[in-house]
C-alpha cells in the first residue's frame, strides 16, 4: 500500500510530460488540421466569454451604447460643431492608431508584433530625414502626417534643427505607442491577480520556472536574469517595476504576472509601467533612432551599406538613389515618380511587413490552440 502513492505520483508526472510534449507539437507546420481545429474551439470560447462579460455588466453596456449613439449623432448632424469635431476626430484617430500598435506589440498573444520596428521607428526616421532636409519641422498639414512635404512660400522660416526639436515633433505618437505597450501588459496582471485571490495556481510556465529556481546555484545567464527581475519587482515595488519598464527588456512580459501574483495595487503597477514605457524608454528609443538618421550619421550609414560583404555593392546604389528621390519628393509635394530602384526598396520593406505580420498571426493561432489543449487536459486531470 505504501508504494501506491509513489506509483501514482510517477503516473501523474508521466501524464504531465506527455501532455506537455503533445502541446508543444501543436503548431501549424506540424499538425495544421488539429491546430486549426483547436484554435477555432478556443476562439469560440473567448467569444462566449466576451459576450458573458457584456451581459453581466448592464450599466457598462448601456453607457457604451449611449456614448456610441451620441457620437454617431454628433458626427452626422450638420451644424457649426462639425469643424472642431473634425479636428478632434483626426487627432483622436491618430492617437488611437499608435495606441493600438503599441498594444499589438506587447499584448500576450503569440510572440507580439514588433510595431516599433515596422511602424514607429520608420516614422521617426522619416521625420528626422525630412527635418534635416527641409530645415524645419513645420510640415504642411494636410498632407502631414500621411505624407511629409517641406513647407514653402512666404511663411516658410528655416528653423534650428536638433535632436530635441525632432523629439518634440514625434513625441505625441511615441507617447501613445508607449502607453499602448503598457496597456498590453494588463491582461496577464489581471489573470495572475484573479488566480492569487481565488487560491488557484498560476498557469504560467515562466513564472513557475522562476519559482523553482529559488535557492539553486549554477544557473545560466538567462535564468539568472529572470530571477533578478523577479526579485527586483518583489522587493523594490514601484521603483523596481519602473526600472524594469524603462529599458528595452524582453523579460518585462513576466512583470504583469509577478505583480498580479504579489497583489501589487493596480495604480502602482500601471503607473510605473506607463511612466517607464511611455516616457523614459520612449525618449531613449526616440533619441537612438533620431541620432542614427541625422544627416552626418545617415552618410555614414550609406558607407556602411556599401561595405557589406557580398550584397554591399548590390544594395548601395539603390539605397543612395532611393534616399535622393525621397529628399526630392519632400520639395515636390510628394509627386515625383519613382523608378525601379525605389520599387526594390519599397518591395523589400513590404515583404518584411508581410512576413512579420504573417508570423504574428501564426503565433496567435498556435498559442490559442495550445491554450485550448491545456484547458482540455486540465479538465481531464480534475475528473
Amino acid at each position: 500500500t505504501c508504494a501506491l502513492p509513489i506509483y501514482y505520483n510517477e503516473y501523474k508526472s508521466y501524464l504531465r510530460m506527455s501532455y506537455e510534449s503533445e502541446r508543444s507539437s501543436l503548431v501549424l507546420w506540424r499538425s495544421p488540421l488539429k491546430t486549426s481545429y483547436y484554435f477555432l474551439n478556443q476562439l469560440w470560447i473567448e467569444l462566449f466569454k466576451l459576450l458573458a462579460f457584456f451581459f453581466s455588466r448592464t450599466l457598462f453596456v448601456v453607457t457604451l451604447v449611449f456614448f456610441l449613439v451620441i457620437s454617431y449623432a454628433a458626427l452626422h448632424i450638420d451644424g457649426p460643431h462639425q469643424a472642431p469635431i473634425a479636428i478632434i476626430r483626426q487627432e483622436a484617430s491618430w492617437c488611437f492608431y499608435w495606441v493600438g500598435l503599441g498594444i499589438l506589440s506587447s499584448v500576450g498573444f503569440g510572440t507580439g508584433l514588433h510595431t516599433f520596428l515596422l511602424y514607429l521607428g520608420p516614422h521617426i526616421a522619416s521625420v528626422t530625414i525630412a527635418a534635416w532636409e527641409c530645415k524645419s519641422t513645420d510640415f504642411p498639414a494636410p498632407p502631414y502626417p500621411d505624407k511629409i512635404t517641406c513647407p514653402a512660400g512666404d511663411d516658410y522660416v528655416p528653423m534650428l534643427i536638433n535632436i530635441f526639436s525632432i523629439m518634440a515633433k514625434v513625441r505625441v505618437e511615441a507617447f501613445m505607442w508607449g502607453a499602448g505597450t503598457a496597456i498590453g501588459e494588463l491582461p496577464p496582471y489581471f489573470m495572475a491577480r484573479a488566480a492569487r485571490l481565488s487560491g488557484k495556481k498560476i498557469e504560467d510556465e515562466d513564472f513557475n520556472e522562476i519559482e523553482s529556481m529559488k535557492g539553486k546555484d549554477n544557473l545560466d545567464i538567462w535564468s539568472r536574469s529572470k530571477l533578478f527581475v523577479h526579485n527586483l519587482i518583489e522587493k523594490a515595488g514601484f521603483f523596481g517595476i519602473l526600472a524594469a519598464a524603462s529599458i528595452p527588456n524582453p523579460l518585462f512580459d513576466l512583470a504583469g504576472v509577478m505583480c498580479g501574483h504579489f497583489l501589487v495595487p493596480f495604480i502602482t503597477f500601471f503607473g510605473a509601467a506607463l511612466i517607464g514605457k511611455a516616457i523614459i524608454k520612449m525618449h531613449l528609443q526616440m533619441f537612438f533612432v533620431i541620432l542614427i538618421f541625422t544627416k552626418s550619421h545617415l552618410e555614414a550609414l550609406e558607407n556602411l551599406v556599401a561595405s557589406l560583404p557580398l550584397v554591399g555593392a548590390w544594395l548601395h546604389a539603390p539605397f543612395v538613389e532611393y534616399m535622393e528621390k525621397q529628399k526630392l519628393k519632400l520639395h515636390s509635394g510628394g509627386k515625383l515618380g519613382g523608378g525601379s530602384e525605389e520599387s526594390i526598396i519599397s518591395k523589400m520593406y513590404e515583404i518584411l511587413i508581410i512576413v512579420m505580420v504573417g508570423y504574428f498571426l501564426v503565433s496567435i493561432i498556435n498559442s490559442m490552440a495550445q491554450q485550448y489543449h491545456k484547458e482540455k487536459t486540465e479538465s481531464k486531470k480534475n475528473k
